[in-house]
C-alpha cells in the first residue's frame, strides 16, 4: 500500500515513519514539508520516498492510498479533509483539531467521503491499555465509579514561545497536547461514556514572563523570547458523566519537582493506578486480606500496532476505537472544558 507522510516532524520520524517501514505491506512514496530540508532529510535517511513541499501534490497521485498527518495543529483539519475528499484514507496525529467545530467539520466530511478518518489516540493500541479495559469490561473492578487523572511535571513546557506555546496554532497547551491522551484512555477503558458536565480552570503562570523561565531542559525547544505564550501550562477540573466521574490534573510545569503522569480507575470490587506508559498495578482485597499485584503481559509498540491496524482497516473495513466518530468525544469534553475555565462556570452537554 503507498502512503505518504505529511510533516516531517519530531512525531513522524519517531513513530509514524519507523512504523511504516516496519510494516511489510506498506511503501512510504512521499515524505511533504513545507520546510524542504525536512523532507530531503528524511529521504535520505530512510532511503526511500520523493521529497515535497506541497501536500496537495501528494493528493492528486491517484496511487496514494492513506497519509499520516504529522502536522503542527492548525492545519489538521485541512489537510485531512483535504486528503479524505481527494479519495485518501488519513490517520491525523492527535489531537483531531484545535477545536471541537473543526473535529465536526473533520467527522463531517469523513461521513461524506467514506474514507477512513482515525486519530492519532495511539494508546488505545497499548497492551496495557487494552488489558485494563478488559478488566474493567469483565466486571473485574466492580463498578468503576471514579477516575483520577494525573499529567504533571516540573518546568517541562516545550519549544517555549513555538507552535506548542502559540493558542492559534495549538489550539491549547498542557490539556489538548498531554491531557487529550489521559482522557482518551480514560474514556476508551471506561466504554466512552457520555460526558454530562466539565468545570474547569485553566492557568497560564509559568511560562508567560519567558525570559524568567527558569528549566533543566526543554523538548521541542530552543525557547523563542520574541514568540507567543498563550495557553495552559496547568488545568485542573471535574467531568461529570453518565458512568464515573473523572477528575483531572495537569501541568506542563509545575513548581513540584516531581513527575506524576498516572491514571486511576476506582472501583468498588478493585482498583487500577496505570502509569502513563509503562505498567499497572491492581489493588483489592481478598479472603479479609489487602492484595496487590502487578500483571505480567506480552507487550508490542503501540505505534506500530496502531500503524499496522491503520494499514489493515483500510483494507477489510473496519472500524478502529480511533475513528473520529469515538475520539470525538474527547474533543468536545476538552472543548467544555476550556469553554468553562473561559467563563468561570460548569458547562452542560446535550
Amino acid at each position: 500500500m503507498k502512503v505518504a507522510i505529511i510533516g516531517c516532524g519530531g512525531i513522524a520520524n519517531a513513530a509514524h515513519i519507523p512504523a511504516y517501514m516496519k510494516n511489510p505491506e506498506a511503501e512510504i512514496v512521499y515524505f511533504c514539508d513545507i520546510i524542504p530540508e525536512r523532507a530531503e532529510e528524511a529521504v535520505e535517511k530512510y532511503g526511500c520516498g520523493k521529497a515535497v513541499v506541497d501536500y496537495k501534490e501528494v493528493l492528486a497521485d491517484p496511487e496514494i492510498e492513506a497519509v499520516s498527518v504529522c502536522t503542527p495543529n492548525n492545519v489538521h483539519a485541512s489537510i485531512a479533509m483535504d486528503a479524505l475528499r481527494a479519495g485518501k484514507n488519513v490517520l491525523c496525529e492527535k489531537p483531531a483539531a484545535r477545536t471541537y467545530a473543526e473535529a465536526l467539520e473533520m467527522q463531517k466530511v469523513q461521513h461524506e467521503t467514506g474514507k477512513i478518518l482515525n486519530i492519532g489516540v495511539v494508546n488505545r493500541f497499548n497492551n496495557a491499555v487494552n488489558l485494563i479495559k478488559d478488566y474493567i469490561d469483565s466486571g473485574k473492578l466492580g463498578e468503576v465509579y471514579h477516575v483520577y487523572i494525573s499529567f504533571r511535571a516540573h518546568r517541562s513546557i516545550p519549544g517555549l514561545g513555538g507552535a506548542f506555546t502559540t493558542k492559534a496554532i495549538a489550539g491549547g497547551g498542557a490539556l489538548i497536547d498531554w491531557g487529550v491522551h489521559f482522557l482518551d484512555i480514560a474514556m476508551y477503558c471506561c466504554g466512552d461514556p457520555k460526558p454530562l458536565t466539565v468545570s474547569g480552570e485553566q492557568f497560564c503562570k509559568l511560562g508567560k514572563n519567558m525570559e524568567d523561565y527558569a528549566y533543566i531542559n526543554m523538548w521541542s525547544g530552543p525557547p523563542k523570547y520574541d514568540g507567543t505564550y498563550d495557553v495552559d501550562d496547568s488545568v485542573t477540573g471535574l467531568i461529570r458523566t453518565d458512568g464515573p466521574v473523572f477528575t483531572v490534573h495537569g501541568a506542563w510545569a509545575q513548581n513540584i519537582n516531581q513527575s506524576e503522569m498516572y491514571i486511576d480507575f476506582m472501583g468498588d470490587k478493585a482498583g487500577i493506578r496505570l502509569i502513563y506508559g509503562e505498567d499497572f498495578t491492581v489493588y483489592t482485597a481478598e479472603h479479609g486480606a489487602l492484595v496487590e499485584y502487578k500483571p505480567k503481559y506480552n507487550s508490542t509498540p503501540h505505534f506500530e500496532n496502531e500503524i499496522n491496524k491503520f494499514i489493515e482497516c483500510i483494507k477489510t473495513g473496519e472500524k478502529l476505537p480511533s475513528h473520529i466518530d469515538s475520539v470525538i468525544i474527547t474533543a468536545k469534553m476538552m472543548q467544555a472544558f476550556y469553554d468553562s475555565a473561559e467563563a468561570h462556570r460548569e458547562i452542560v452537554l446535550d
